[in-house]
């Protein structure tokens, strides 16, 4: 009866005090007939069946003038080359307060559209077309669908075999950050999940077109009550993974195990957010900086003189991007335009100002690894993640400019 009084209060008071709005739509983008996917640099491996389904997911946020889309789409990574096309075709929203991630499954198409070595690409260029449409017909669909408001924020260790650092087993993030968006009668009608993983359960070699371990999780919150998911990779580079090991030192690579750590990251979502208190009218503050970087990695550098999609460079051979910070409610919330390593991730999370601070990896852009000079080339191990890194740089660039931006700005 207690609980029934208290829900009946939020609803009665809720459209006199909330101005906050959300919106949410989902568009699929599984290929049809499917296409050779990709897990990084190198050729595409042909597919010949799915499981799951890919899918661009676009959550519109408004309060007071202020207007936010956070936007995931399942691929490896989602350039700005392609984002600036879809937001081209948004209307409402102001192009740099449009943050698109990538849940980075190594199981869906290429859409970096790599050289393949012969003049040509390794992507369908009309594919990338219809992705770019469906991306964009999401998120104004997200605009026209916002409805009053009120939000949940938490955030908090998840436990279980979810994720493990492949070079050094305890060296990840335990921690998920969840927002969750209610109606009018405090039901969720969202469930946003900020995580660090590698979506590789199935990977690029099996043939299998899938968004990986994030199909379950969408599947598992909207069957829990969560309403519709979407998800936000985190700080997973150098080397987050799923944590798909065995006592017996195998691993398991099929669609049953994806759905078993699917699953166990939205019940551990669910659970962390279950007690957080609900934000009625949660102010929303968008901020955005545009950051260059040199490029001193060779395969990257071929990658962009190489790809018909046509990377921009300037004079001095250097590549921006945009980096945003994002206060909601009692969270903040700052865009990584890559796979920042876990260390750098504890560390720009102490210096955020949210009660709660989330990091949106691979958003905006995904320009490889992030790390900083004192990692960058310094062990065997970090041989693959240095040449797929725009140079020893990048990270302390990144740094900076994400310290200056959270120091600019008003803390949640």
């Amino acid at each position: 009866m207690y609980v029934r009084i208290l829900v009946l209060l939020f609803v009665t008071t809720f459209a006199a005090q909330a101005a906050f709005q959300a919106g949410i739509a989902v568009r699929v983008v599984t290929p049809d007939p499917l296409l050779p996917v990709s897990g990084g640099l190198g050729p595409s491996k042909a597919a010949d069946r799915k499981q799951g389904e890919l899918t661009a997911r676009a959550l519109v946020l408004e309060n007071q003038g202020q207007r936010v889309a956070f936007v995931s789409v399942d691929f490896l990574g989602f350039p700005a080359v392609l984002g600036d096309r879809v937001r081209q075709r948004v209307k409402g929203i102001p192009a740099d307060h449009i943050l698109i991630g990538a849940t980075h499954t190594h199981s869906a198409p290429d859409v970096y559209a790599f050289p393949d070595g012969k003049g040509g690409t390794t992507a369908d260029l009309k594919y990338l077309d219809r992705v770019v449409e469906q991306t964009a017909a999401a998120i104004n669909e997200a605009v026209s669908s916002l409805q009053p408001a009120a939000l949940r924020i938490a955030s908090g260790e998840a436990k279980g075999a979810i994720a493990y650092n492949y070079y050094a087993p305890d060296l990840y993030d335990p921690r998920v950050n969840v927002l969750q968006i209610l109606d009018a009668k405090a039901q969720p009608i969202a469930t946003l999940v900020n995580y660090a993983v590698h979506p590789e359960v199935i990977g690029s070699s099996r043939g299998i077109c899938s968004p990986d371990l994030i199909g379950p999780l969408y599947d598992r919150l909207k069957e829990r009550g969560g309403g519709v998911g979407i998800f936000m990779n985190s700080a997973q580079g150098g080397m987050v993974t799923a944590d798909n090991r065995r006592p017996n030192g195998t691993e398991v690579n099929d669609w049953s195990e994806c759905q078993r750590i699917g699953n166990l990251l939205a019940d551990e979502a669910l659970r962390v957010v279950a007690s957080a208190p609900i934000q009625k009218d949660p102010a929303l503050h968008v901020a955005a900086e545009t950051v260059v970087f040199p490029v001193d990695s060779g395969p990257l550098l071929a990658i962009m003189k190489g790809s018909p999609l046509g990377y921009a460079a300037d004079a001095e051979g250097r590549i921006s991007t945009t980096v945003n910070l994002v206060n909601l409610g009692t969270a903040q919330i700052l865009t990584i335009p890559g796979e920042a390593l876990p260390n750098i991730g504890y560390y720009l999370k102490r210096k955020m100002r949210g009660q709660q601070n989330l990091l949106f990896g691979l958003t905006n852009d995904a320009f490889g690894y992030i790390l900083t000079e004192v990692d960058w080339n310094s062990f065997q191990r970090y041989d693959y993640i240095s040449r797929t890194c725009l140079g020893e740089r990048t990270g302390q660039i990144f740094i900076d400019a994400a310290l200056k931006l959270i120091a600019a700005q008003p803390a949640p």
